[in-house]
C-alpha cells in the first residue's frame, strides 16, 4: 500500500521510482510501452530538457500492476 498526501496531485519519476520500487530505467520503458505519465518540457531551444510526470491514477496503475525491481 502507499500512501500520500492527499493534496499532492502530480508526482516525479524519481518519487514514483520510491513509492513503487520499479527502477528508473523499467520504469521508463513502462510508460513508454502502455502510455502512462506525460512529459514536461522546459529550456531555451538550444537546452531543452525532458521531465516524466505522473498523476495519482498513474501511480496506482503501476503500483498495482508491476511489482517492484528485484535488483
Amino acid at each position: 500500500m502507499i500512501t500520500v498526501k492527499a493534496s499532492q496531485k502530480i508526482f516525479t519519476c524519481a518519487e514514483v521510482t520510491n513509492l513503487t520500487g520499479i527502477c528508473a530505467r523499467h520504469l521508463q520503458n513502462l510508460v513508454k510501452r502502455h502510455r502512462l505519465g506525460f512529459i514536461s518540457r522546459t529550456g531555451t531551444l538550444e537546452y531543452c530538457a525532458e521531465r516524466w510526470l505522473f498523476t495519482s491514477k498513474d501511480l496506482r496503475l503501476l503500483a498495482i500492476l508491476f511489482q517492484p525491481c528485484t535488483h
